[in-house]
């Protein structure tokens, strides 16, 4: 059952679920493409109470920052970087107690429109991604992105409900044009055939937006880190930072489908689990971030790694190889 929102927090005693808290960074809701960010994050942390109040006393004692409300970019300014160091380490507050869920964005587009427009498998978007780029060049490549971004958003507007439907079979069509090897030809040529399986989904878009949004990253996330707390086979509990997105139908859907024993939101400042969620969420994306876009700290690197989640919705094999701990996770 999911309990009210406005419910206070309440940590389970009897030691029949774990409790979870978690917040997201990085969140430009179906825009993944010319945002202000590359990379979602949504961390989550599994620790008592007052633990968590003593740990975020601890980082405010290390900071001495007159800030009232804690976040992430905080611990990310240089000064405080001894700081973020012991936070992430095995020292730190929250190492074997958290986790952290990543999406690299570019991939996660080009893996819904590989989903939407043909009957691939996730691999086939995987491909697309890492070899793609390459033969055509960034500024086509950038278009490909964005008017696949364009095709698969749900907000309504005054446009025509097929009016991003031309743009993206345009800049397919011009891609394979162009010389480029196999299997990516191969994939942009099923992508071309698929028209009226765009014409479909904009069509049903304009006439009822759907409740779940097929480019929004956070509730699939949701689902992934409540999977990775399950692991042990006891039932858990989300306890989550407020967000717009997570509308009543939702968080029903969310419960089902993870399988949840509850599922509430809350005040970020009210609950200090969630501000230590927020730190990892906050410094996992710029961390990971980094590491994409080949200016990662290898030491920052090194301490993330042991919290990113094998289900984290990644492409690019160079990056992945720093974050994900080749011997217990894996490409998506």
């Amino acid at each position: 059952m999911i309990r009210s929102r406005t419910d206070p927090v309440e940590a389970v005693t009897d030691g029949s679920a774990v409790e979870v808290c978690c917040d997201e960074s990085g969140s430009d809701g179906e825009n993944l493409t010319t945002g202000n960010t590359d990379v979602f994050a949504h961390g989550s942390v599994h620790l008592p109470m007052e633990v968590a109040a003593a740990q975020l006393r601890e980082v405010r004692d290390r900071i001495r920052s007159p800030a009232e409300e804690y976040k992430a970019n905080i611990l990310l300014r240089e000064k405080h970087r001894a700081v973020l160091e012991w936070l992430l380490g095995t020292s730190g507050p929250i190492h074997g107690h958290a986790h952290v869920h990543l999406t690299e964005k570019p991939f996660f587009v080009v893996d819904r429109v590989v989903a939407l427009l043909t009957d691939r498998g996730p691999d086939t978007a995987l491909t697309l991604h890492r070899e793609g780029r390459k033969p055509f060049g960034n500024e086509r490549w950038r278009e490909f992105l964005e008017t696949g971004n364009n095709l698969l958003r749900t907000r309504k507007n005054s446009e025509d409900a097929q009016s991003p439907v031309a743009p993206f079979f345009r800049t397919v069509d011009a891609l394979l044009r162009l010389p480029a090897p196999e299997p990516v030809g191969e994939i942009l040529a099923l992508l071309a055939r698929a028209r009226p399986r765009a014409d479909a989904y904009r069509a049903r878009i304009h006439a009822s937006p759907e409740l779940f949004p097929v480019l929004n990253p956070l509730m699939p996330a949701i689902v992934h880190t409540s999977a990775y707390w399950r692991r042990a086979g006891r039932p858990v509990t989300l306890v989550h930072d407020r967000q717009n997105l997570l509308t009543d139908e939702r968080v029903a859907w969310i419960e089902k489908r993870a399988r949840l024993a509850g599922f509430r939101l809350v005040v970020a400042r009210e609950d200090p689990r969630i501000l230590l969620a927020d730190f990892l969420a906050g410094t996992a994306r710029k961390i990971a971030s980094d590491e994409l876009n080949g200016q990662g700290d290898p030491r920052l690197t090194a301490l993330l790694r042991p919290y990113v989640g094998a289900s984290s919705v990644w492409g690019d094999a160079r990056s992945w190889a720093a974050l994900g701990d080749t011997g217990r996770t894996r490409p998506p």
